[in-house]
């Protein structure tokens, strides 16, 4: 079903608690940018690897409190970025603004987030199914950025063999799943050659969680 949300922007409803805001993120792509070269600068992307040894296709970097990473010891969240022995890079007041602000436009108010794990995906790249779990409370949803290529995202439900449904998330989308929604599966699709006129061949996303 698709509406017009309070903040005027198109607004797709995946499933109870899951919705698209189309273009959400337009007019702030500037300053996004800037502040991902930023953080990038201080922890740079990484191919991390998961506990069974796979590399994974997506490279991956964090800003604020906390970040995601995985290796041999497991998923979970780190308060230092293991490569450079630092804290991760403060999280940008403009990226913790939009995502509570998205996840209020979705019915989720009082949103605030300790993390933000940002994905780089070039051609070939893909997020298999998953669940977000490693978080210590799920009663806080997820939101998700897109800016770049765009790609296919495939939200499912409770269980791996779950029927998806395929969404184009183009850039400036915002995705905000939680409540009935928050444990659904989900991932994107291997992305296609293409070339956009600001990000090049490239898609960034940026997944704002509550960890703790």
């Amino acid at each position: 079903m698709t509406q017009l949300s309070s903040s005027g922007n198109e607004l797709i409803q995946m499933s109870e608690g899951a919705v698209i805001l189309k273009g959400f993120l337009l007019k702030h792509e500037q300053e996004l940018l800037r502040n991902l070269e930023r953080i990038t600068d201080l922890s740079a992307f990484r191919h991390m690897v998961t506990p069974g040894g796979y590399r994974m296709s997506v490279a991956m970097t964090n800003c604020g409190p906390r970040g995601w990473v995985t290796d041999e010891r497991g998923y979970r969240y780190s308060e230092t970025d293991p490569e450079t022995g630092h804290a991760w890079p403060e999280m940008p007041a403009l990226y913790s603004q939009l995502a509570r602000q998205a996840a209020a436009v979705a019915g989720y108010h009082d949103f605030c987030s300790d993390a933000c794990l940002i994905n780089r995906y070039i051609p070939g790249a893909r997020l298999s199914l998953h669940q977000d779990k490693d978080e210590k409370n799920f009663t806080h949803p997820i939101v998700s950025f897109s800016l770049g290529l765009p790609a296919t995202f495939d939200f499912g439900g409770r269980t791996r063999s779950a029927p998806v449904t395929p969404y184009l998330l183009e850039h400036g989308d915002v995705v905000v799943w939680g409540g009935p929604s928050r444990m659904f599966y989900h991932g994107i699709r291997t992305l296609k050659k293409g070339h956009h006129e600001r990000m090049g061949s490239q898609r960034i996303n940026l997944t704002f969680r509550r960890a703790h």
